[in-house]
């Protein structure tokens, strides 16, 4: 296996993760799962650039490399994104989980998550909490849960159906 290396990451790496939701949204649309992020590539949409930005200058962002080349993107937080039900106790949740499709199989995802887990145990939080897309084929939902992450709620914004997961590194 390749060996996957965690940098942090930039704010000059807004147009890298950029580009890995463009790559996804095609590869999504292409299986038909337009669902998820609609069509049309994030870069094309100003608000969401505008969010992606943020991602980009937010402290736990992480980037992940295979021989230096950047190959997915992480941003992990003690604060939950918006619309997702709170907890009663301290967490890292996983803002961003996105890995460059060319790299499938690879393992990236699963370091990234691993990373997560590893940082939360750093800051001594036994809760890691994550969100996907609840729609399409459910395969999202099943790669969490082969990670070993127990689905909790389930929420909608708009009509976009949300599941959160949670992972316990006790």
């Amino acid at each position: 296996m390749d060996t996957v290396v965690i940098r942090s990451g930039e704010f000059a790496d807004v147009d890298l993760i950029l580009g890995f939701f463009d790559e996804a949204v095609e590869w999504l649309v292409a299986r038909g799962s337009s669902g998820q992020w609609g069509t049309e590539p994030v870069s094309a949409d100003p608000k969401r650039v505008e969010y992606v930005t943020g991602m980009a200058a937010d402290p736990g962002l992480r980037i992940a490399e295979i021989g230096g080349e950047p190959v997915g993107a992480l941003v992990v937080a003690e604060e939950r994104g918006r619309n997702i039900p709170a907890v009663d106790e301290r967490e890292l949740y996983i803002r961003l989980l996105i890995t460059s499709r060319r790299f499938s199989g690879k393992g990236v995802g699963g370091r990234l998550i691993e990373y997560a887990c590893d940082e939360a145990r750093r800051r001594r939080i036994d809760l890691v909490r994550v969100d996907c897309w609840a729609g399409g084929d459910g395969e999202l939902e099943q790669y969490y849960e082969g990670k070993g992450f127990k689905p909790t709620v389930r929420f909608d914004v708009d009509g976009w159906i949300g599941q959160v997961f949670e992972y316990r590194v006790g």
